[in-house]
């Protein structure tokens, strides 16, 4: 086997060699980029903790109740908030709320419009599938070190490198609602002389609604996944407490932090839960 292995292809220095010039040729981008996210994140995390925690939990409560019209979510995430207020991981939980909201946010506004526009183009889609496939089976780790090499530690990599992984999710079930849309609806929408654009926002959207809810509460349910992960970067949030636990050996410690991810999962699981 040494005539295969004896000329190695240059995989990983290639890889590095473009992560070292991006840096040094585009720095200035990335610490402006940086600067002004954290500002961001920073901005909405004060907003987060500055009222009293049960003003927090009836917005959440209000906003269930606005979402699905049924009290028993309003009753879980209700419990579910006091929960985490009795185990003393409110500050933790806004943190990663904030890092999830955030990356929620930008992978589906990058999310639905690339399943949209896939949607109507089958050719852009089989190129992009590859694609997609590789960003969700590289580990995630992987993704950790150029964000480490671009913005160094905090929030900010964490957050890039949760948006990189998360992003495939709402492009492919945008892609599915929209491309699933019955012909004959098209048909009747085409025959009653509705533009492309109308036949979009008034018979594909609607129909796709529930594909697209469903993209967004997987967003929200892998990138809560990542908060240990972005824990190793510096990221705050309910992943510190899982990374100290494991390197204490902390039992105790990793099982009440794992447990009050698993309730955030749950709450938001059912607040943004949409049936057909």
């Amino acid at each position: 086997m040494d005539w295969l292995t004896g000329s190695k292809i240059p995989v990983g220095k290639a890889a590095k060699s473009i992560f070292e010039w991006l840096r040094d040729n585009a720095e200035w981008f990335f610490e402006s980029f940086e600067d002004g996210l954290s500002w961001l994140i920073e901005t909405v995390l004060t907003i987060l903790q500055y009222p009293s925690p049960l003003i927090i939990v009836a917005l959440f409560v209000a906003l269930t109740w606005k979402i699905q019209k049924n009290w028993k979510p309003c009753l879980l995430v209700l419990l579910g908030f006091l929960f985490i207020i009795n185990q003393g991981y409110w500050e933790e939980t806004m943190e990663s709320l904030t890092l999830v909201a955030f990356a929620g946010f930008t992978c589906m506004a990058i999310g639905v419009p690339i399943g949209i526009a896939a949607a109507h183009r089958p050719r852009l889609y089989s190129a992009m599938s590859p694609v997609l496939d590789l960003m969700q089976t590289l580990p995630t780790f992987v993704y950790l070190i150029p964000m480490i090499v671009f913005f160094g530690i905090g929030m900010v990599p964490g957050l890039v490198a949760t948006v990189i992984f998360v992003v495939p999710a709402p492009i492919r079930l945008t892609y599915l609602g929209v491309s699933a849309t019955p012909k004959p609806l098209l048909e009747a929408a085409e025959a009653f002389g509705s533009t492309p654009s109308q036949t979009l926002w008034k018979v594909e959207l609607p129909y796709a609604m529930p594909q697209i809810m469903a993209g967004l509460n997987q967003t929200i349910m892998l990138s809560l996944s990542m908060v240990v992960i972005a824990a190793l970067v510096g990221a705050d949030g309910l992943g510190v407490p899982v990374v100290r636990a494991l390197s204490q050996v902390n039992a105790a410690l990793g099982f009440e932090s794992g447990l009050v991810i698993v309730v955030v999962a749950i709450m938001l699981d059912r607040i943004l839960r949409v049936e057909r």
